[in-house]
């Protein structure tokens, strides 16, 4: 079997799967492997200290596994009516959508390694796999790019002139000899509303983002306090922020999901703010049980809820 003819096997096994895009890139170093190391060193990753861990396999993945040859990318949409503000019932925060369901790293995980399975069975031939879904130390956008999936915006997340941006990426690094496809043309043109519109101004530049100043920094990795200044500009966010991507042409127009594991509820996608801040640890755990909102503590939850109340009633962008 040619190259060409197993990636189109990989194609094809993909769709069937319910995976929305999938595009072959090549094993080794990613486009724009001296970015890294100046933005890590401007400070911008805050406290993300695991950034500055294994940066040679972010750079090239056959650092972290020399087998590698092929990175099969897939993308799986989690796009969905905004739910914020359907009810009287008290104030409530603003959840980003990609936690509104059950938690993507298990979902798409489950999709790759039944790709990976059915890879098996159709090529009757052994090879070498390794699935991974946001949590190794490889920067899943240069792939992303690399393979075809779409660009990279001006806000730093891939972008697909059909699918928008709002959809999750997963791997298949393998030992096969697949064709890659071709990376995708910047499609952005002079377009700068997902700068414009980002309320703490993260975006010091198009294409670089000061994390210390997202909000999604801010309400999901951020310990402690958060500076006056910039908890003013917060919004009602609580866990997450889809500003830059809201505000985004190309999601307008973007279909809904049909996966129904991503489709959340009301008290997922924008909970009661006085709900949170009365949170014992077990009403925490039962809240983010399943749903990758578990990354933020319940203390973390409490003081962007706190800070929610504190702002003014009524979002300033955003779905």
């Amino acid at each position: 079997m040619t190259a060409v003819e197993r990636s189109n096997l990989v194609k094809a096994a993909a769709r069937r799967l319910g995976l929305d895009r999938c595009g072959i890139a090549p094993a080794g170093p990613i486009e724009h492997a001296d970015f890294l190391g100046r933005w890590l060193a401007t400070g911008y990753a805050g406290a993300m200290e695991y950034l500055h861990r294994h940066q040679a396999s972010r750079i090239d993945v056959r650092a972290w596994l020399p087998w590698a040859k092929s990175v099969i990318v897939a993308a799986m949409n989690y796009n969905q009516p905004s739910l914020a503000g359907l009810t009287e019932d008290g104030r409530r925060g603003r959840v980003a959508m990609y936690a509104w369901g059950e938690d993507y790293h298990v979902v798409v995980r489950e999709k790759l390694e039944a790709l990976m399975g059915e890879l098996r069975g159709l090529l009757g031939e052994p090879f070498e796999a390794r699935v991974c879904v946001d949590t190794s130390a490889i920067i899943e956008r240069e792939l992303a790019a690399a393979a075809g999936i779409g660009w990279i915006g001006k806000n730093t997340l891939v972008l697909h002139q059909a699918l928008g941006s709002f959809f999750f990426l997963g791997e298949i690094i393998t030992d096969l000899e697949l064709a890659p496809d071709r990376p995708e043309p910047d499609h952005c043109g002079s377009c700068t509303r997902c700068l414009e519109a980002c309320p703490t101004a993260a975006f010091p530049e198009p294409h670089v983002m000061d994390a210390r100043r997202c909000i999604s920094y801010l309400t999901i990795e951020h310990r402690g306090e958060i500076e006056p200044e910039l908890a003013a500009k917060m919004d009602d966010w609580v866990f997450g922020c889809d500003v830059c991507q809201a505000v985004c042409p190309y999601n307008r127009r973007a279909p809904e999901t049909t996966e129904a594991r991503f489709r959340g509820r009301l008290d997922a996608a924008s909970p009661l703010l006085e709900d949170i801040t009365s949170w014992d640890e077990a009403a925490y755990r039962e809240h983010v049980r399943g749903k990758a909102t578990a990354r933020a503590k319940g203390e973390m939850w409490k003081r962007n809820a706190e800070i929610a109340k504190r702002n003014p009633s009524g979002p300033a962008g955003g779905r």
